[in-house]
């Protein structure tokens, strides 16, 4: 059982659900990051997903790409983003960490010698946004055979003709996209939400957990009581960015947990 399963059905048995967390690898500064990303799980964060930066993020909004371009200025590599997942699990083997970006880094390194690399620092999935189902002899399927679980995006016009495909080989949870269009852009609304986890899970038995659009409390509980939890990435990462404390982030993060635990 990988450590997302587990997650889950740990969650599951305590009738929670879960509260994933985005935050960008070497955002402002590669310790800040460590400091941030290690303070996560006792900030009721379930799953952290940590974002890989990358020259040209196509699904990310302004807050998530000024994130990315601070840690590229502050010479953020693959390596050290690995690094930050070997520093968490120094003195934390559970929570699931997902590296969320896009191929053309990991493509860069060679996708056999990546994963090698990504498993021994203790990486458990994999959200990759530019690479469809129909390429997933190209890193799905080796990530698989890793251990690592691929994570797939499902959107408002993934249709029931299409919504198949997705769910082939994706493996851990599926992300279901609230809005169309990028990150940070539109707010979650739990009334379109529902009928499309519902339709979503009517096809699948893995957990449906909802992105985008999600920025308080309020919004995290209302979307968890729809799904099996919720992710919020850019109301987070503009906290980190306006040069906020950790602690002042941790706290806000613990906020946003709190309210997808009532959900």
């Amino acid at each position: 059982m990988s450590r997302i399963d587990a997650k889950f059905a740990d969650l599951k048995a305590r009738g929670q659900k879960a509260f994933v967390a985005y935050v960008m690898a070497g955002d402002p500064t590669y310790d800040t990051s460590v400091e941030i990303v290690k303070g996560l799980p006792a900030a009721g964060v379930d799953i952290i997903e940590l974002g890989l930066p990358f020259t040209d993020p196509m699904a990310d909004g302004t807050t998530i790409q000024l994130a990315g371009q601070r840690a590229l200025a502050g010479h953020m590599t693959l390596d050290k983003t690995l690094n930050i997942a070997r520093e968490l699990r120094k003195t934390d083997d559970t929570t699931p960490i997902v590296l969320m970006g896009y191929y053309n880094p990991i493509y860069s390194r060679g996708v056999p010698k990546f994963l090698e690399q990504a498993a021994e620092a203790g990486i458990d999935g994999l959200i990759i946004v530019d690479l469809p189902p129909e390429e997933d002899e190209e890193l799905c399927l080796p990530a698989q055979a890793a251990g690592i679980n691929f994570i797939r995006l499902a959107t408002p016009t993934t249709d029931d003709k299409r919504l198949p495909k997705v769910l082939t080989n994706t493996s851990g949870f599926l992300y279901y996209v609230s809005v169309t269009g990028i990150t940070g852009t539109a707010a979650a609304q739990t009334a379109d939400v529902a009928p499309e986890v519902a339709r979503i899970k009517s096809h699948t038995d893995l957990p449906v957990i909802v992105g985008f659009g999600i920025r308080t409390p309020e919004a995290a509980e209302a979307i968890a009581s729809v799904a099996d939890g919720a992710v919020v990435g850019s109301a987070i990462v503009e906290k980190i960015g306006a040069g906020e404390s950790v602690a002042d982030v941790l706290a806000f993060v613990k906020s946003l947990a709190d309210g997808c635990h009532c959900g």
